[in-house]
């Protein structure tokens, strides 16, 4: 079973800037990829970002692509979400998920999640 830990979020400013941070645990805490997705109030949960656990390749929604960036601390089962020039329209429940295979940006291909951290961007 696996656990995943999320933590960072707040309130801030619009152009401000946060780091999130979601640590996996468990013994069967082995991913393929790390990936961060967000949810909006009354809307969908939709791709963030993904991040290869062995290559450390990266993939990006279209609406963070130049202003957030997801890096990881394998030695600490950590990955983070990077989040600047944040906008109003980022204020979301981030969620961070595990999953067997690189390169999916659909909630099906993720096998764990954390609780999630909510941010909130005010203008």
């Amino acid at each position: 079973q696996v656990q995943l830990v999320e933590s960072g979020g707040g309130s801030v400013q619009a152009g401000d800037s946060l780091r999130l941070s979601c640590t996996g645990s468990g013994r069967t805490f082995s991913p393929v990829a790390m990936g961060w997705f967000s949810q909006a109030p009354g809307k969908e949960r939709k791709f963030v970002a993904a991040i290869s656990w062995t290559g450390g390749g990266t993939i990006y929604g279209d609406s963070v692509k130049g202003r957030f960036a997801i890096s990881k601390d394998s030695a600490k089962n950590t990955v983070y979400l990077q989040m600047n020039s944040l906008k109003p329209e980022d204020t979301a429940v981030y969620y961070c998920a595990v999953s067997g295979r690189w390169g999916h940006t659909k909630l099906d291909a993720y096998d764990s999640w954390g609780q999630g951290t909510q941010v909130t961007v005010s203008s």
